[in-house]
């Protein structure tokens, strides 16, 4: 082979080795990162569809079908509903009791006497002065890049009076199977505020019937036609979640006691999954009493401690006039392998030192 031959296949092999360079950069420019949190604006249906890699995660609701903003549904990485699908998308075999529990949300049960916790599309019309609502007003930042979404609303009455104005800030992230919400809110008052002490608050969820710890007491249940029926005898196929406090509470334990964290974990169709609460040490009534029930609500209520305590205790939280008061909450979302109560711990560490 001659010298002009030799040169003009070289030419071609370095030629061909950048273009491949070339083609590679293109499409791992135009790739979703790795856990990379994007932002879609759905305003027809008055929603934030909350995406990491693509695939959905959660979505901030605000379209007043439930008197509050929720973040609904709840999915794993792995693709698993974690939420209970009543009111909003009932399923066959779901409890269908307080519709108010919708996805997770953040409110109150006395606020100025009126029950923001209660309030739902089932309160009859004559007893609607006895409800508060929390009015979404508008979303101010989506921020891919950070993964936060920064939303505001008002705690109103009946007659339309603002009470409190909030200001909300989600991070939503991901590490490994895990998927994490940090909630962010700040209550200012506009006139002066009371928040009675009451059982029923403050950040909650409610899960999927896999998740219910299991349970031989009759109830309510969707059947395959959409229709509420009553069942006496309970299937429980498939329900095993279990709840474990940070103090090593378990079950139906857990209830009406204090720790830092709590978490809830079972098998969906044989996959390990588990949400995980955790308090700031920040947060008023710190380390919070857990209203962690059986049928799938798993809240955490540092206001109210009278009936978790039998009495010992109580706090009538107030705010003046012009104050404000910030909650801030971890939210882990995890499927596969349980994690430990070491790593959950460390988790904690990590998230107390976040100011």
């Amino acid at each position: 082979m001659n010298r002009i031959n030799i040169s003009c296949v070289l030419i071609l092999l370095i030629f061909s080795s950048c273009k491949e360079k070339v083609k590679k950069a293109i499409v791992e420019e135009s790739s979703p990162k790795m856990d990379q949190v994007t932002f879609r604006t759905d305003e027809e249906n008055q929603k934030v569809d909350v995406l990491i890699d693509g695939d959905l995660f959660t979505s901030y609701i605000y379209d007043g079908k439930t008197p509050k903003p929720v973040l609904y549904p709840v999915i794993t990485k792995s693709g698993t509903k974690i939420t209970r699908g009543f009111p909003i998308e009932p399923l066959e075999g779901e409890r269908v009791d307080h519709p108010h529990h919708v996805g997770i949300w953040f409110n109150y049960g006395d606020v100025n006497g009126l029950d923001f916790w209660n309030n739902s599309y089932a309160i009859k019309e004559e007893d609607k002065h006895k409800y508060g609502t929390i009015n979404h007003r508008e979303v101010t930042e989506t921020n891919a890049a950070t993964g936060t979404l920064v939303a505001t609303a008002n705690w109103d009455t009946s007659d339309n009076t603002t009470l409190l104005e909030e200001t909300t800030e989600f991070s939503f992230s991901q590490e490994g199977d895990t998927r994490k919400i940090i909630r962010t809110t700040t209550l200012k008052a506009l006139e002066d505020v009371s928040f009675k002490d009451n059982k029923e608050g403050m950040i909650a969820i409610r899960v999927t019937r896999g998740l219910e710890l299991p349970s031989d007491q009759p109830s309510i249940f969707m059947d395959a036609n959409g229709i509420p029926t009553e069942v006496k005898a309970l299937n429980n196929e498939g329900v095993n979640g279990n709840y474990l406090t940070s103090e090593g509470k378990t079950g139906e334990e857990a209830w009406g006691t204090r720790a830092k964290w709590t978490t809830l974990y079972g098998k969906i169709a044989d996959e390990p999954v588990s949400v995980t609460i955790m308090d700031h040490p920040g947060n008023v009534g710190y380390p919070t009493y857990w209203h962690a029930r059986g049928y799938g609500l798993f809240a955490a209520n540092p206001l109210g401690q009278e009936v978790f305590s039998d009495g010992k205790e109580k706090l009538n939280f107030s705010l003046a006039k012009g104050d404000s008061v910030t909650f801030k909450y971890a939210i882990l979302v995890h499927n596969g392998e349980q994690l430990s109560e070491d790593s959950l711990n460390g988790y904690f560490s990590d998230f107390s030192k976040d100011q």
